[in-house]
């Protein structure tokens, strides 16, 4: 079993910037793909990045060039760096794992989110 927990949310300005933190309770050597994924009110959750096991990335065409996802192995942790934030993300973001390489073979582990409120 892993737990994961997000911290980093909170309110910015529009243009404004903000790193999300994912926290595992066990070490990201022995998890394989991660995610953050996010719903906002009245919205389906959507993914918004992953990363795998070895650091290959991709992203939602939605956050292309402006969002940054990563993870520290050594720190059981991952992030996301959000730039040139926009109102339309504001969302409750959430970090997400599996233990294979491909979070689109199934998510195992969510966090409990944390909430991203960009005011205009």
């Amino acid at each position: 079993q892993v737990q994961l927990v997000e911290s980093g949310g909170g309110l910015v300005q529009a243009g404004g910037s903000l790193r999300l933190s994912c926290a595992a309770s066990r070490s990201t050597f022995s998890i394989g793909a991660m995610a953050w994924f996010r719903q906002a009110p009245g919205k389906q959750r959507e993914l918004v990045a992953t990363i795998t096991r070895g650091g290959s990335t991709n992203y939602a065409d939605f956050v292309k060039g402006r969002f940054t996802i990563s993870r520290d192995n050594a720190k059981n942790t991952m992030y996301l760096q959000m730039n040139s934030l926009k109102p339309e993300d504001t969302a409750v973001y959430y970090c997400a794992a599996t233990t294979s390489n491909s979070v689109f073979l199934g998510i195992e582990y969510w966090g409990q989110g944390t909430q991203v409120t960009v005011s205009s």
